[in-house]
């Protein structure tokens, strides 16, 4: 069940994807060799005339952290992943270069008038947290479209409108209500609470919705008054206020009371980026998309568990799909570094220089590379990505930990850094 092996040819025009089996005999055989490792990508050593690959369709299931990604052939999903986003650690890069500039300016400059108000920003201006997020994806499709002969792409277009969960009574429409009436509420709510129960932890089993402040005693169907509890814990509060339910528990009683007066971040960012990746990918292939209660109707019918790539397979119009594959490629955005020249410390005072020369030895930290030591203590085999020093002792962090002081001599790099880490 793993992920199907995109093929191109000796003049890189993409064709079908094959199957793990077939990808092994062309290798073996020497009819193609190793093109890209990820995605796994391999070269046929023959051009072929007139290629007329089918169709595929990529279907994303956009998050605020998490992207999931899946590439059907009809009914058929060949290749899915998941693509974590960085924008929490460029908004913390931003926070903490604007404080030190600001510090710098307050010790070395005089008073000198606000300009920020002179600043205009261009219609569709988005932060650059959050353009990471359309960039990033769109990366992704074209890098896609040169490996497989995609033709269009189907997108979840979640819409979380504040108002009317804040305030369902305000179009007569109950949450409760119809097959997907509801359903963004509810993934508002399974994010907000952690897919658990408020009162006792639980997880991995039916969660209901619980009002905090019961109906009975006046209490709304505003979102900050709903929280998710197992059925045990929803029979056993009843009517009770949540003082008199957790009279015993005071650190819970103030976690949930903060909790459900605290806004959900990740509701914000994907509704701020949905029509700018909406309109950034329509201009590559043609683009549909459908809602996030759709998605999750899809999912639930099908019996599917509840993954960001599922997600992603189960979006749009679906009557039924198969799972050829369930190994997701786990893709993590890390950057290509940074071009500060001077750390600092955390006052802002420099403390070490950097060196602009990045590759030592014919490698650059970031590289993914296969070391294998012969003799002594690091005796093995390790697959990691590689952080270079100019000595020539180089550490490999793999999937379970930190390898420090593998020679140069021992590494061979089988992927070049291209901004991203890999796994499965």
């Amino acid at each position: 069940m793993q992920n199907y092996v995109f093929v191109v040819d000796t003049n890189k025009q993409p064709l079908n994807p094959i199957s793990p089996a077939r990808a092994r005999e062309l290798l073996t055989k020497q009819k193609a060799a190793v093109f890209r490792m990820y995605p796994f990508t391999i070269i046929l050593k023959h051009a072929v005339l007139n290629p007329a690959p089918k169709p595929l369709t990529i279907k994303l299931d956009p998050g605020s952290k998490v992207t999931g990604l899946a590439i059907l052939e009809g009914e058929n999903v060949i290749w899915v992943a998941e693509l974590e986003q960085r924008g929490g650690i460029i908004k913390n890069a931003l926070s903490a270069r604007r404080s030190l500039r600001r510090s710098r300016r307050n010790r070395k400059t005089r008073y000198r008038p606000a300009r920020f108000d002179n600043r205009k920003r261009k219609e569709g201006w988005l932060p650059p947290s959050l353009m990471h997020r359309v960039l990033t994806t769109e990366t992704w499709v074209k890098r896609l479209c040169r490996y497989a002969p995609i033709a269009q792409v189907v997108m979840e277009l979640v819409k979380f409108d504040t108002q009317k969960m804040q305030n369902p009574e305000i179009d007569g429409v109950e949450y409760q209500q119809g097959e997907l009436v509801g359903y963004e509420v509810r993934e508002y709510l399974l994010e907000k609470w952690g897919r658990k129960c408020a009162y006792c932890d639980t997880s991995g089993v039916p969660l209901q919705i619980e009002h905090i402040h019961p109906r009975a005693k006046g209490g709304s169907n505003r979102v900050s008054n709903l929280c998710l509890s197992c059925q045990r814990c929803n029979i056993k509060k009843g009517v009770k206020l949540i003082e008199e339910f957790l009279k015993k528990d005071n650190s819970r009683l103030e976690k949930i009371k903060q909790l459900a007066r605290k806004p959900l971040k990740d509701a914000a960012a994907v509704s701020a980026t949905r029509w700018s990746l909406f309109h950034t990918l329509k201009n590559l292939l043609p683009t549909t998309y459908c809602s996030g209660g759709q998605t999750k109707y899809n999912r639930t019918r099908l019996e599917l568990n509840k993954q960001h790539w599922i997600d992603a397979a189960c979006v749009g119009d679906v009557e039924t799909i198969r799972l050829l594959t369930e190994q997701s490629l786990r893709i993590k955005c890390t950057g290509w570094g940074t071009r500060q020249m001077c750390g600092t410390d955390k006052y802002g005072f420099p403390i070490r220089h950097r060196e602009r020369k990045q590759v030592h030895f014919g490698c650059r930290t970031g590289d993914i590379v296969k070391a294998i030591v012969t003799s002594g203590k690091k005796a093995g085999e390790y697959v990691g990505r590689l952080s270079c020093r100019k000595s020539g002792s180089f550490d490999i962090t793999t999937t379970s930990s930190r390898v420090a002081g593998i020679s140069h001599r021992f590494c061979t790099p089988i992927h070049k850094k291209d901004g991203y880490s890999y796994g499965f």
